[in-house]
């Protein structure tokens, strides 16, 4: 897998592949079957599969705290994306640059001179451009003079409804975790390092694995029973809260595992935190004495939760399952600026 972060960084070895180009946020079904249509196309002209991304999501730059939560950072989107065929992943940041090209202009110096696409795969509502002058007769015409096919995407549907980034976003926050699960064709996760925080909850004897979030709208917050993944593949049940912890005054939001019967130093380690079921909300408590019960109450469910069973259902359906790696990323509605997102929504 090759991420290549901006359009200066392409050289001759990334051009002439087969393309999409979408948020691709979770990686859902939908996005799956995109990427299995693309992958039919890449083998038979023997040539790469390249996924163009935004970063930042063009909602996000437009929107900002408006913008829907994501469902996966860009690192996990990148491995998912590899997991399901795609050999290139080109990175564009979203900016004031990108955003001002016209439709051709951006078909010109993404598609044309930068990725040299012999097939282009995209929604037939797909519209990019800040004239909004870009859409799918546009490709198709600009790829008929320059020798390139442009396919649109065909529609995923799960129980007669399209499976999309906004469903599945519908589905978690409502704690439906195991309906999520179907339509992303694996058990939602969260995912990152644990640094050192200011480590209160071993003051009240319940220790906790601390993990940063992006400073960005939450697809969940409250406390939630969980089953937590180690780097060494090693599962274990636990209770998280996700947010910002109102008690004890955090500004940033924070993802926060308390393992069950876990004794070991997970510092530096990169977590994968399955989320089972809600408990509850956040909530502001009047002292440490009264957090410290709710929190024994939090484990008692949790436990109970997990000791039923019940999400084992949805968190044997993870296809997501390498090992959470260290590579390093080298060198839903539409928007209105340079690119939409018509796989996504």
């Amino acid at each position: 897998m090759r991420v290549i972060r901006g359009l200066h960084n392409l050289t001759a070895e990334h051009r002439g592949g087969v393309a999409t180009i979408g948020n691709f946020d979770g990686v859902h079904r939908g996005h799956q079957a995109i990427l299995q249509q693309c992958r039919e196309h890449a083998t038979r002209l023997g040539a790469p599969l390249t996924v163009v991304v935004f970063e930042p999501q063009p909602r996000e730059f437009f929107a900002g705290d408006q913008a829907p939560p994501r469902l996966t950072r860009l690192r996990e989107k990148v491995r998912l994306l590899g997991q399901h065929g795609a050999e290139q992943v080109l990175c564009l940041p979203f900016n004031d640059a990108l955003r001002s090209l016209t439709g051709r202009a951006f078909i010109d110096q993404v598609l044309v001179e930068g990725l040299g696409v012999k097939h282009l795969v995209v929604g037939d509502d797909f519209r990019f451009g800040c004239d909004r002058s870009g859409d799918f007769t546009l490709l198709a015409e600009v790829g008929h003079e320059q020798g390139f096919a442009v396919e649109h995407t065909r529609t995923f549907t799960l129980e007669d409804e399209r499976v999309s980034s906004t469903r599945v976003r519908t589905l978690l926050a409502s704690g439906n975790f195991a309906a999520a699960a179907r339509l992303l064709g694996r058990a939602y996760s969260l995912e990152g390092r644990v640094v050192r925080d200011q480590q209160l909850g071993r003051t009240i004897g319940v220790p906790t694995a601390n993990l940063p979030l992006l400073p960005m709208p939450l697809t969940l917050r409250g406390v939630f029973a969980v089953v937590a993944e180690l780097e060494d593949g090693a599962r274990y049940g636990g209770v998280a809260n996700v947010g910002f912890r109102p008690t004890v005054g955090a500004t940033r939001p924070t993802l926060e595992v308390h393992l069950f019967d876990f004794d070991g130093d997970l510092y530096g380690q990169r977590l994968r935190v399955f989320p089972c079921a809600r408990l509850r909300g956040e909530k502001k408590f009047a002292d440490f004495d009264a957090l410290k019960a709710q929190i024994h109450h939090d484990q008692a469910q949790a436990r109970r939760y997990l000791a039923a069973g019940a999400n084992d259902r949805f968190i044997t359906l993870d296809l997501a399952s390498a090992p959470l790696g260290r590579e390093a990323l080298s060198s839903d509605s539409p928007s209105a600026g340079a690119s939409a997102d018509a796989n996504d929504g």
